[in-house]
């Protein structure tokens, strides 16, 4: 078969390590690294990749929810006659339905009614109808007459924990208690610093806004449910309905296939899906419900935002000697997440022996808080990365050289202080500022004219990430057909990042099978490997490790029937792809006499079972070790200091992950942090209103993201290729969430610098024409 072009003629390749040995680490790759387009590319911009908001069954009604227009109120009266009156709808259902009287967990220990009674953010559930159409369900919604008892609200962070602020819940609004972390003795790392810096920092909420919105699709047959939903992961949706409906997993199917950006606000289902499929039940017909994109806003979650002290103190030589954070956050109405990881950039970035941080989580009548793109490390680098920068101007030091003063060895926030398995911080200072031409333009930067209105501007920050090695659990297994095709088996979900491409192309390095002809099924509970859901920058090196052992033990045991084939030993055999091929001696190959071979195809077993099996998983991290990737960012801004308008000409990426999958979607992953981390600073924050806590700026003319205007022309991305051999076999580490901390604490450096002749930095996100206007006004007033 080796003449259709299943397999690639390229060689050699990786040869399996012995049974239960991990596979070694790669040496040169042939495919892995370069630039290959995504394998479902052409279904993707064609129209031909299935979305979960594409699906059409036969007989589907559409529901809508009825969403809490209050902050904080109490349904005292509920009225559906109405609207079950009007044309096209099928049911109602409200807390007083039966079968809709469940509890639903938003965390641990912590559980209410579907259709609680007592609302506790704008935009939570308050009952949902189905229709034959989505406008008739939408119209009823509507329709339903509620007699709400409005209650004040507790709107802002720091209000809320005042004796007069309105409770969230019985006992205050301290969502737990206040989190405090210390290392060695920071008085005294204060009193040895020849400069001690404070400083007070805002960032505002972000909001996920992906394009495809979050719903599903539910149907039963019989007494087994199907769910399509626009999710990160299917197993976490099939385990949270599962066991809010009290089903065995086993009758909890989820579909993912493909699905249209969460950024981690879809790594686990909402109330949404339960209601789908308790409609679905009650009329005996599949039903969709996917939010309006006002409703995402209110209710699918955020970055929180932050309010942020810090003390920075340094020797005169830049040496640090003394960090002090405190950070004050919410989760939202049912949080406890409000504050996670902020002050990880603080106690983990840079080498310092004196650490003291807090945290205090409070409660508040929003939405509850989610997981978002690196959560908590751009609100703290925001703060981290502007004292650094303030820091730097005071002892007269380049802020890289400042950086490079405190590159870190260890992960010192961790118990024991384990060592990284590489630290790749000091060349992404280096080579990103070389590359940028950081000397250079901070001396053209300086040079400028007072007088000068439209004033560039140059900044960098750097960064690292908690996680990036992935974890177990992960199965993968690889089915190797009769003609030389390979199905590749996993249950991770490609959330955008190119995972199914980089897995086939881990694939294809291994076995030598052409691209096209490996087929990756999506995710599916019921036909694919449990894989968990894809965030915190885990799916490449958790499941890539786990393709590559798959493939190896595909590879043993096509050795082992050939060498039953022909009576050897498998160790005196090797695996090239479209053969089996026997070893032969240096003296034969001088001889010129070719070796014996089997085509893999025609092995006999493979030809009686049709299919040969190989099964990876991915294996534990390195014990006493630290997998994480590193990252510095260089900017160039232009500040119009007549209007305020900012405008980002260049920008540089310099990011080590570990070894460099694919270079084209490494980097997309690069581009899309980047421009995400440029509305964090600029444009993006989610505005309530003080009195009322209703939502402000609830659609995208209001909640400005970043398009294409807002995105430099000259943008870099600068990998730095440094296989991680000691955290997996592919040496590959995350990239996904790393690349979005530094870019908004760069951006207001770059800023600060156009505004040096003034004294002007920015504290608080986003960063408006109108903020610039304001700050420029007080610095020239005083």
């Amino acid at each position: 078969m080796a003449d259709k072009g299943y397999f690639d003629p390229v060689s050699p390749l990786p040869q399996p390590s012995k049974p239960g040995e991990a596979p070694r680490p790669w040496g040169q790759t042939t495919l892995i690294g370069q630039r290959i387009p995504r394998v479902d590319a052409y279904e993707r911009v064609s129209g031909a990749a299935v979305y979960p908001s594409d699906i059409r069954l036969p007989g589907m009604l559409h529901a809508a929810i009825l969403h809490c227009p209050h902050a904080h109120a109490i349904v005292r009266g509920l009225e559906t006659a109405k609207a079950r009156a009007m044309p096209g709808v099928r049911d109602i259902i409200t807390a007083g339905t039966p079968g809709a009287d469940i509890q639903w967990p938003y965390a641990e220990g912590r559980a209410y009614p579907l259709f609680d009674p007592h609302l506790r953010f704008e935009g939570e559930e308050v009952a949902a109808v189905v229709a034959d159409t989505p406008w008739q369900a939408w119209d009823a919604a509507r329709a339903i007459e509620v007699r709400y008892d409005e209650r004040p609200a507790a709107v802002a962070e720091r209000l809320a924990l005042t004796e007069k602020a309105p409770n969230v819940h019985p006992g205050g609004n301290l969502a737990r208690p206040v989190q405090a972390y210390a290392r060695g003795d920071l008085d005294k790392g204060l009193a040895e610093a020849a400069v001690v810096l404070t400083g007070s920092f805002r960032t505002a909420s972000q909001l996920h806004i992906p394009l495809e919105r979050h719903g599903c699709v539910a149907m039963w047959d019989g007494d087994g449910l199907t769910v399509w939903e626009s999710t990160q992961g299917v197993f976490p949706v099939q385990e949270k309905l599962a066991a809010v409906l009290g089903l065995p997993l086993s009758r909890v199917r989820v579909r993912g296939e493909y699905m249209g950006g969460g950024f981690g606000s879809k790594l686990e289902t909402s109330k949404y899906a339960v209601i789908a499929a308790i409609l679905a039940r009650r009329t005996g017909r599949p039903v969709k419900l996917f939010l309006s994109r006002e409703q995402t806003m209110l209710s699918m979650g955020l970055r929180p935002a932050a309010h942020m002290e810090m003390q920075l103190a340094a020797k005169a030589d830049g040496t640090l000697t003394g960090i002090s954070f405190s950070g004050l956050a919410s989760g939202g109405a049912y949080g406890g997440a409000g504050t996670a990881l902020v002050d990880w950039p603080a106690k983990d970035l840079y080498r310092c022996p004196n650490v003291r941080t807090e945290l205090t989580d409070v409660l508040l009548h929003s939405q509850p808080a989610r997981p978002f793109r690196a959560p908590g490390y751009p609100q703290g680098a925001w703060a981290v990365e502007q004292m650094m920068d303030r820091m730097a101007d005071a002892l007269g030091l380049d802020p890289v050289a400042l950086r490079l003063q405190n590159i870190p060895t260890t992960s010192q926030a961790r118990e024991g202080a384990p060592a990284y398995t590489t630290t790749g911080l000091k060349a992404c200072l280096e080579e990103g500022a070389a590359a940028f031409g950081w000397q250079e333009s901070r001396q053209r930067t300086a040079a400028q004219p007072a007088t000068v209105a439209i004033r560039r501007g140059v900044g960098m920050a750097a960064c690292n990430w908690l996680v990036g090695g992935g974890f177990p659990p992960s199965t993968v297994v690889l089915k190797l057909l009769a003609d030389g095709s390979v199905i590749l088996n996993m249950g991770a979900s490609d959330i955008g990042g190119g995972t199914k491409t980089i897995m086939a192309m881990v694939v294809a390095e291994e076995l030598g099978v052409t691209l096209d002809r490996i087929h990756i099924e999506h995710a599916d509970t019921a036909t694919t490997q449990y894989a968990t859901a894809s965030g915190g920058s885990k799916t490449v090196p958790t499941e890539a490790p786990a393709v590559r052992e798959a493939a190896q033990e595909l590879k043993r045991q096509l050795l082992a029937w050939a060498a039953e084939e022909l009576g050897m030993k498998a160790e005196t055999l090797r695996y090239e792809g479209a053969s089996i091929v026997v070893n032969h001696s240096e003296k034969q190959e001088k001889q010129g006499k070719q070796p014996q071979r089997v085509a893999v195809t025609a092995l006999a077993r493979l030809r009686q079972q049709r299919v040969a099996l190989g099964v990876g998983h991915k294996r534990p991290n390195p014990k006493n070790k630290t997998v994480c990737p590193f990252g510095a960012q260089f900017c160039e801004v232009e500040v119009n200091t007549g209007t305020g308008e900012i405008r980002v000409v260049r920008f540089l990426a310099c990011h080590e992950s570990g070894r460099v999958m694919n270079r084209l979607t490494y980097d997309c992953q690069v581009y899309g942090g980047m421009t995400m981390g440029a509305g964090f600073a600029l444009t993006e924050g989610r505005i309530l209103d003080a009195d009322s806590g209703k939502l402000c700026n609830r659609n995208l003319h209001d909640y400005k993201l970043p398009t294409m205007l807002d995105v430099p022309a000259d943008i870099v991305s600068l990998p730095l290729d440094l296989p991680d051999d000691a955290a997996n076999s592919t040496g590959a580490k995350g990239l996904g969430e790393p690349v979005v901390v530094p870019t908004a604490p760069a951006i207001a450096n770059a800023i600060a610098d156009a505004l040096r002749p003034w004294q002007v930095r920015l504290a608080a996100t986003p960063i408006t024409p109108a903020a610039v206007l304001q700050a420029l006004a007080a610095a020239k007033e005083a």
